[in-house]
């Protein structure tokens, strides 16, 4: 026995090299003996559907596995590459059967695929990609689709044949993710990106120095007394998908209003918003401080619906940059109301027609010191209005 050991339960302590490491120390591991780890991979696999000889269950050998595919991933080599994509692909479980570990699972796909794509060369990459599906049920298939999800948000992989055909057959097989485009469009054109100064937007003075006040109107306020609100459960679900898949603390609120009259465009404010059946202006003016409402655009309100997505809640994990971009696409046709064939470009031109508002006040809702948004959009008829509210403030807390 030898306590540089790789494999479980082969060192003098009983605890093999790897599961004794740090960070810094797995990733010398899987740039010295990535052999050695995908083997110490492979033995935790054959716990996860249960209990393991070490006492190991199912889903603490599902976070030993990823653990070490995410090495592999971050470590530059096409060996590695291919080892991580098979401890994903092939050992962790997919589907409803067990339902941890199958969760666990996809959360690692998504992270290996993020990985591998930042870190890795695209012609190495391309090698996994020789063998086109038959079927979405093999993890495999799913890593590999997240894989090809995350080179279009970064600009790379069309016109490369492998990854051509791979992604033609998903599109064949309609995996959900086969739907965005292979390129990143001008409107994602903030997705991932972080600039110094430009966080979170959490107060009220925040909203007015970043963007444009709109000032508040007696007939804004009678147009408001006119809305009539309609239901419609699975477009509600749509527009909160970013905030309900990642985890936010509180259920989001997303409503959907007529009115009888065209509303002129500056109507569209404070004055409007105040007199609709809000869940999230429940007690304004109680409290010191003035609601607010400022002008926005598209590519500004599908950042941060990305941006929900994959980073996650309090309460939840990030969803990985391809399928945040799902939902936050899912998201934004839902607050505009476009069937969900309507082709990409010709929904950047609809939103475009549209006039998008951030607003925020001081009710329960909104606490300021971590993450509110709330947006409100005017179709091009001005005579429909969405509102989307979501807030990541631990409800239970004592304020």
């Amino acid at each position: 026995m030898n306590d540089d050991d790789v494999t479980p339960g082969h060192s003098a302590s009983g605890r093999p090299l790897w599961e004794r490491s740090g960070p810094a120390e797995l990733k010398q591991l899987a740039e010295s003996r990535p052999e050695e780890l995908y083997e110490a991979a492979e033995q935790l696999g054959s716990r996860v559907s249960g209990e393991g000889p070490d006492g190991s269950s199912g889903p603490s050998a599902v976070r030993a596995a990823g653990r070490i595919a995410e090495a592999l991933a971050e470590t530059r080599s096409r060996d590695c590459a291919r080892f991580a994509v098979d401890i994903v692909g092939r050992l962790l479980p997919l589907g409803p059967e067990r339902r941890e570990e199958s969760d666990q699972g996809d959360r690692l796909r998504r992270s290996v695929a993020a990985k591998l794509v930042k870190t890795q060369q695209p012609r190495d990459l391309e090698a996994l990609f020789g063998v086109l599906p038959d079927g979405l049920e093999d993890p495999a298939v799913e890593v590999r689709a997240c894989i090809l999800g995350e080179l279009a948000l970064i600009g790379v992989g069309r016109g490369r044949p492998a990854l051509d055909a791979y992604a033609e057959r998903l599109r064949e097989l309609a995996h959900p993710l086969a739907r965005l485009p292979r390129t990143r469009l001008d409107i994602e054109h903030r997705f991932g990106v972080r600039v110094r100064g430009l966080g979170s937007v959490k107060t009220p003075d925040q909203l007015r120095s970043r963007f444009p006040e709109i000032p508040a109107t007696d007939s804004g306020a009678a147009a408001g007394r006119t809305a009539v609100e309609g239901s419609d459960a699975r477009r509600a679900g749509s527009a909160a998908e970013p905030f309900t898949v990642s985890g936010w603390s509180r259920e989001p609120e997303a409503r959907f209003f007529t009115l009888p009259n065209p509303l002129a465009p500056d109507d569209l404010n404070i004055s409007f918003i105040k007199e609709l059946p809000l869940e999230c202006l429940e007690g304004e003016g109680t409290r010191r401080g003035r609601a607010v409402t400022c002008h926005t655009t598209p590519d500004d309100v599908i950042n941060e619906l990305f941006a929900a997505a994959h980073n996650g809640g309090v309460n939840g994990q990030g969803q990985g940059g391809a399928y945040a971009r799902l939902h936050a696409w899912n998201s934004l046709y839902a607050l505009m109301g476009l069937p969900d064939g309507t082709p990409f470009m010709e929904a950047v031109r609809r939103a475009a027609d549209h006039r998008w508002l951030r607003f925020m006040a001081f009710t329960d809702w909104f606490h300021h010191d971590t993450a509110d948004v709330a947006f409100a959009v005017l179709d091009p008829s001005r005579m429909r209005v969405a509102v989307l509210a979501a807030t990541d403030t631990d409800v239970d807390a004592d304020f």
